[in-house]
């Protein structure tokens, strides 16, 4: 570090002009006095900016760090900088929309906690966009179409329905049963397509419906091919809600159920989430060998009976790796 000098300049300067005035020199500086006053003062500004010109300088900071893409350039911040207030408050409004049949203003208010005129104005804006619909005969809110095309473009990512969209016919076809396929989310599966029966009832999921890892056909399916650690950090998570009498709602009945589907390679959602209805589903995997989804056919008990599932179960078992044969993956036996 630089030594710091300006303090003893200082001080013997001023020291030197006392000492001039003690042996007389005042008498000197009246006599010269309009002309000393200008040498004075144009030495003193001198000195004092040869001063400043030497002062210690703090060594000046480079920051190398690169702009990540997808960001302006003027933007060096986290990764996790704060939300746009209204824009999340407008993906909130689409959320809570998407998952009802149908919403009042007041039913949208009161569950995402904005008043009215905020929440009708999120609304408009989202109707502009074809993100919702105004049913103006009911008063009632719905999902647009423009959500599906967007909520379209991310199954394009792997082509996942289409690709499935055969298997799930021939596997509706030889059971005579809804074929359902579904993704895994964080903490839920999400439905995303159907081949219906033709019988008179039937199960139907719109797509889009999400259910539980643990009250669900597919959900079971793919929570016996994951790790005990992340079961239960996905558990801790969603909890263990009780739907029905039949519900796994016990961790140590639940686990034990997860074991023998892993052996078996399919799983039985037993009247679990819906009563009156019965499930049998598949994982399917990636590349890596990870369950991501599952294929699965649904019915009423009085058709899907105990004694068919061992009928039920190997085809879904087999439709569920013909799809993961087609998108790439790597199935676990």
């Amino acid at each position: 570090m630089a030594k710091d000098v300006t303090g003893p300049v200082i001080f013997q300067f001023f020291q030197n002009i006392f000492s001039f005035l003690e042996n007389g020199g005042y008498r000197l500086i009246l006599l010269a006095f309009p002309f000393s006053k200008i040498c004075f003062r144009n030495f003193m500004k001198n000195f004092f900016i040869a001063l400043w010109e030497k002062r210690p300088r703090m060594p000046v900071m480079e920051t190398s760090e690169k702009r990540q893409r997808g960001r302006p350039r003027s933007f060096n911040g986290p990764a996790e900088a704060a939300s746009v207030q209204s824009l999340d408050r407008a993906l909130r409004i689409l959320a809570i929309v998407a998952e009802g049949s149908g919403l009042s203003l007041s039913e949208i208010s009161a569950q995402s906690g904005l008043a009215a005129s905020t929440a009708y104005r999120m609304l408009t804006t989202l109707e502009n966009h074809g993100m919702v619909e105004f049913d103006t005969a009911d008063q009632l809110w719905s999902i647009g179409v423009e959500t599906y095309r967007m909520g379209a473009a991310f199954l394009r990512r792997r082509k996942l329905v289409d690709r499935a969209r055969i298997v799930m016919q021939e596997l509706m076809e030889k059971t005579g049963e809804t074929a359902n396929l579904g993704v895994a989310e964080d903490d839920c599966v999400v439905f995303v397509s159907q081949v219906e029966t033709h019988q008179a009832i039937r199960a139907f999921f719109r797509p889009g419906t999400r259910s539980p890892f643990h009250a669900s056909g597919i959900g079971k399916a793919v929570l016996a091919h994951l790790e005990p650690e992340r079961v239960g950090a996905i558990l801790h998570k969603a909890g263990l809600q009780r739907y029905t009498d039949r519900t796994l709602s016990d961790i140590a009945a639940l686990a034990h159920d997860l074991a023998v589907i892993k052996h078996r390679g399919w799983s039985v959602d037993d009247e679990e989430r819906h009563p009156g209805m019965r499930c049998v589903a598949a994982a399917i995997f990636n590349e890596y060998g990870e369950p991501i989804g599952g294929v699965s056919v649904s019915g009423p008990t009085v058709r899907v009976t105990p004694e068919r599932l061992a009928e039920i179960g190997p085809l879904v078992r087999d439709a569920a790796a013909e799809v993961t044969r087609m998108i790439g993956g790597v199935t676990v036996s």
